[in-house]
């Protein structure tokens, strides 16, 4: 691609710091990549050109590239191909490495770029077959013009590949080709579409869940699993949609016109904690179903199926395994627990100072570097069948479209529905296949080769039941358990007996790409909600809003293609050889899909607001909404704050501000803080020190700002509350790896005062041990708190304290062992402690950043940002309680949009627009995110052109 304009340098601000500094750096790491000598020329040679000119050929007119100070991109065009192709070159001049990356990820590949150590996590990766659903997808799903825009996209990154390899693309493919000559091949259109996967994934609902109440199920009685996860408080947090009812086949939101009676009968919602093989009681009102042999209890009857001998045993180990392997996925993808949501908002212009809607959004997912969003506008010069675009937002590397945002009418934003999409299925294996009702069917096989850079190459083989994919067989932990069914040779990696299947509705093709660029050119509530209606995986809350009108509009549509099970709830585990608890689809399945006709969704709602943070969408049951989306939504804790914060704001100036809706999106109050700290406070407590930190405490109002010595108290002392309480009573396979307990063997007999005491040590990761400290938690102990004498309240002696018996003397016993914490943390001058200095971000390149040498990520990583805010808090800067203070997932980003005045929207990435270490963009919006300042968000040409600092013209031509 000739070019009349070389690249450009660093900008002149700060620039002789920074070549001092790389000149340092890399002259110390001149061993990098095994020998060869790097310097600031090799680092910057990736740099993309961002002014002159570039032939890209496939062009059929000119693309301006007009990036401001901190390189966001607005791309101008005179067709929708010429767009997205200009999208996909510009993706890959600021983010190649981590497009690689992600698809080598979704292809279950990422051996053949880091070698041995990925061979299991490709092995699970090709076992749920993500490439093969998206290729499905592609072939079969997509529009025409989904299609054009996707080849279009990937042609767009191909122009950039060609005559690049190692540092001409990013640093770290350089230290690839330096190492094992590594090479990338031509993006094509499918590796675009199996992102969605990706995300789908991360977003998979209540999975962990349902793996770790079966485990509980070895150690808790049904009745403590129960108190563990209790039912959503709708009295005290509001769900998403009030009182909107299924009429005709169709839901019709509260206020609303409709007629006719409710569509279809409840599938139940009753509760069961019995696993396959075991018992279970149905408890609540509806059909609760159980996976064991169960009965039921007030109004709800719990079912089951007999099963095997050996089958809980089975499962259990299984399911132990199972869960070590998805502890390698989420360091690729984010954390799975119970605090991960996103926040988002809408206030009609009612309400606002505008006279418009204002519109907020800000997704939770795991910190990265670069973040896993890039901002960036699309913009046809004039709109017209062949140029229907004018839309900016936050959009994924490696993607064409724009995924959150808004266009020239319509403003959108997400969060994760939490809907249960995701079944476990425990199966009866056999030498020739598996059981199921009564007969032995063959295994679905195939098989796949793992190819590994600087190793042999490994070969698996697949196996799948009418229920799915066996993910139990990519597991080395697994041991023989329950009917000593032979090894057939076609599988030599699994375990015996029983095997775990995954049925999700992310392996089903499904049409969400297309939904995509219909919400990029969506100009009305009918167009989004039609838009929505592809939007199948993953399920997500969508919120809405436009400028049409006195007031404009706000809006809520909840899609998604979302089972309705026979028997089984969901919740548990369930047997694989019974047909009943099937899905459709699979042979005798009796379950169905909830129409997207009945989904719930809002138009215009009295009280001129509405907010989605992952509470419950909608209340079900009888007489309510007749479907069970999910029984594992997030608590409410952050959205009730939010709606809290809102009708405070009304009531007192009754209108809300750009500016208003900033100042809550930073809001760091703690509702378990305000919950306990009464309590903690009047606790007697004779250690002058724990004294001290305890008053610490007095007129604190539950913020969680980061130079807080208050909450860095409390926090610890809320571990540790749940440590004493709850963790060191979970099963090894819940509690954090390390952590270790003497405990009466179970292994010789019944566990009697006289049993013999053996060690046994946590199994779990640090950010999926349990108790994780989510609003789950803080309404198992909102229900428990005033029962002073709750079992869950006994802890045993140790060699430093006495046995707790009792509420206070638990709590007082944590307030102990927290100052102990603090003071070995942060020292003994407890003036010096701060929250902050607990809870720190880093961020962390995804691959050599968190794998490589020590040097390498020095050059690749920063931080440590000191942060405010908290699990379950609107600032959801979550850390994991079993694990430490360290700051798990983040608001990856946020956004404020006005629909009254486009130009006057606000924005703020995680880190920065570029993905290559040192370039002035790596991190520039880090430092303006962790303050909770936010960027001015140019749409209109004129605004984009004042806040132009460089253009790059893509011309036609070439071959």
């Amino acid at each position: 691609m000739p070019a009349n304009e070389s690249a450009p340098s660093a900008k002149k601000k700060g620039r002789r710091a920074r070549l001092i500094v790389l000149t340092l750096v890399l002259a110390l790491v001149a061993g990098l990549g095994y020998g060869a000598y790097w310097s600031v020329d090799a680092v910057r040679a990736s740099y993309p050109q961002t002014t002159g000119s570039l032939t890209l050929p496939g062009l059929t007119g000119t693309v301006e590239v007009k990036r401001d100070r901190h390189g966001i991109p607005q791309l101008y065009a005179d067709s929708d191909l010429d767009l997205f192709r200009a999208q996909g070159f510009v993706h890959a001049q600021d983010r190649f490495w981590e497009m690689d990356v992600r698809r080598h990820m979704t292809s279950g590949r990422l051996s053949e770029m880091f070698g041995s150590g990925q061979v299991e996590t490709d092995a699970f990766l090709r076992t749920l077959g993500w490439r093969q659903v998206a290729q499905a997808e592609y072939d079969s799903k997509l529009s025409p013009d989904t299609k054009k825009n996707l080849q279009a996209y990937a042609d767009g990154v191909n122009e950039y590949l060609k005559g690049k390899s190692g540092k001409d693309l990013s640093v770290e493919h350089a230290a690839l080709k330096i190492s094992d000559d590594y090479a990338p091949e031509p993006w094509s259109p499918v590796d675009s579409v199996a992102w969605l996967k990706a995300m789908a994934w991360d977003l998979r609902g209540n999975m962990q869940d349902e793996i770790d109440r079966a485990l509980m199920s070895g150690k808790l009685t049904p009745e403590q699993i129960d108190q563990l996860y209790p039912a959503y408080p709708f009295d005290r947090n509001k769900p998403i949609v009030e009182g909107g009812k299924v009429d005709s086949g169709a839901y019709v939101p509260q206020g609303q016109a409709g007629s006719g009676t409710t569509g279809r009968g409840s599938t139940g919602t009753g509760r069961n904690s019995g696993t396959a093989g075991g018992t279970g009681t149905g408890t609540g009102t509806g059909t609760g179903t159980g996976t064991g042999t169960g009965t039921g209890t007030g109004t709800g009857a719990g079912t089951g199926t007999t099963s095997p001998a050996g089958a809980t045993e089975g499962l259990r180990s299984q399911l132990t395994a199972l869960s070590g392997t998805l502890d390698e996925i989420p360091a690729l993808l984010g954390p799975n627990g119970s605090g991960i949501g996103s926040n988002s908002w809408v206030v009609s212009g009612k309400h606002t100072t505008t006279g418009k809607p204002l519109l907020a959004n800000d997704p939770h997912l795991a910190p990265q570097l670069p973040s896993i969003w890039y901002q960036m506008g699309l913009h046809c010069r004039k709109t017209s069948a062949d140029c229907k675009y004018q839309v900016a937002g936050y959009t994924f590397s490696g993607m064409p479209g724009v995924v959150i945002g808004h266009n020239q009418d319509i403003a959108w934003g997400m969060t994760n529905l939490g809907a249960d999409v995701t079944d476990l299925y425990l199966e009866q294996v056999r030498p020739d296949g598996y059981v199921y009702d009564n007969k032995v069917v063959p295994f679905k096989t195939r098989e796949e080769v793992i190819k590994v850079a600087g190793g042999a190459e490994k070969k698996i083989t697949v196996r799948s039941t009418n229920n799915g994919p066996l993910v139990s067989d990519r597991s080395d932990q697994l041991e023989t358990v329950g009917v000593r069914a032979p090894v057939a040779s076609s599988a030599p990696d699994r375990g015996n007996g029983y095997a775990v299947a995954l049925r999700w509705t992310a392996l089903d093709p499904g049409k969400s790409m297309d939904a995509v660029f219909m919400l990029n050119r969506a100009k009305n509530f009918k167009d989004f909600r039609a838009a929505a209606r592809d939007f199948e995986v993953p399920s997500q809350n969508l919120i809405y809003a436009d400028n049409q009108g006195p007031a404009g509009n706000i809006g809520y549509q909840a899609p998604g293609r979302i089972p309705v099970r026979g028997q089984g709830d969901g919740r548990l585990p369930s047997p694989g050889w019974d047909s009943k608890y099937a899905w459709k689809g699979a042979p005798g399945g009796t379950a169905g899909w909830i129409p997207q006709d009945e989904m719930p969704w809002d138009l215009n709602p009295q009280r001129g607001y509405i907010v989605t943070a992952n509470q419950a969408v909608v209340e079900s049951g009888k007489g309510k909404y007749p479907y069970t989306l999910t029984t594992d939504w997030g608590y409410g804790a952050r959205s009730q704050r939010i709606n809290d914060l809102i009708e405070a704001k009304v009531k007192d100036s009754g209108k809300i501000s750009t500016d208003d809706m900033r100042t809550m999106q930073m809001d760091n109050s703690s509702e378990i803080a305000a919950l306990l700290t009464p309590i903690l406070s009047k606790i007697h407590v004779s250690d002058p020190d724990v004294r001290k930190a305890q008053q610490l405490l007095d007129g604190w109002n539950y913020t969680q700002e980061p130079d807080s010595a208050a909450a860095a108290y409390f926090n610890a002392v809320w571990r540790n509350i749940l440590r004493l309480s709850f963790g060191d009573k979970m099963p090894k396979e819940l509690r954090i790896e390390g952590s270790c307990l003497n405990v009466r063997d179970e292994t010789s007999g019944p566990v009697d005062d006289l049993a013999e005491m053996v060690r046994e040590c946590g199994m779990r990761d640090s950010d999926s041990a349990q108790p994780d400290g989510g609003d789950r938690w803080f309404e198992v102990v909102r229900r428990l708190v005033k029962d002073e004498k709750s079992d869950w309240w006994k802890s045993p002696a140790t060699r430093t304290s006495k046995a707790a018996t009792t509420r206070d003397e638990l709590f007082a016993r944590a307030m102990r062992d927290a100052q102990w914490e603090l003071t070995a943390k942060l020292g003994k001058d407890q003036s010096t402690w701060s929250w902050g200095r607990l809870h720190q971000l880093m961020l962390r390149n995804q691959t050599i950043g968190t794998e490589g040498p020590g040097f390498l990520q020095f050059v690749l990583n920063r931080g440590p940002w000191n942060l405010g805010g908290g699990e379950a808090a609107v600032n959801a800067t979550g850390w994991n309680a079993a694990g430490g203070y360290a700051v798990s997932w983040v608001p990856s980003m946020r956004m404020v949009v006005n629909l009254n005045d486009l130009d006057k929207s606000r924005w703020i990435n995680l880190t920065g627009a570029s993905g290559h270490a040192y370039h002035p963009n790596y991190t520039d919006q880090t430092d303006l995110w962790a303050k909770g300042e936010l960027l001015d968000w140019p749409f209109s040409p004129d605004a984009v052109n004042k806040a132009t600092e460089e253009t790059l013209t893509l011309q036609p031509g070439g071959s």
